[in-house]
Parts: C-alpha cells; structure tokens; sequence
C-alpha cells in the first residue's frame, strides 16, 4: 500500500508522480483553451459550433481508457 499521498493516486492510474503531472497540466490547459471558445461560442453562435463538444467527448474517452487499464 502506498502512503505517500504525492504518488498514491498516480500510482493508481499506472503511472509515475511526473507522468502524472504532465498529463493533469495537459488537461487544464485544454480545459482552459476550450472555456475560451464556449465563451467566444457565447457571443458568436457560429463559431465554435461542434469543436468544444467533441473535444470534451475525446478527453471524456482518454480518462476513461486511463481509468479502464491504470497498466
């Protein structure tokens, strides 16, 4: 049993403190880019129609893989 909180959960999804690291900073960035386009989205209706979504269904299906097989 890992006690270390800085890689208990890392190490449950099969990978390292850093590997992890880098993947969540990833996702924050993408996360952050497409809070951006839902916002210009807002405004301009026409724009951005399908991006935002589609994207979220692909980060939706990596977590899940991530989560289906942490080895």
């Amino acid at each position: 049993m890992n006690k270390n909180i800085f890689t208990k959960h890392p190490n449950l999804v099969g990978e390292s403190y850093f590997k992890h690291f880098l993947k969540a900073i990833s996702f924050s960035f993408t996360l952050l880019l497409l809070s951006i386009k839902s916002i210009i989205h807002a405004f301009l209706p026409f724009l951005c129609i399908n991006s935002v979504s589609e994207k979220i269904k692909v980060m939706h299906e990596d977590l899940q893989k991530r989560k289906n097989n942490p080895l």
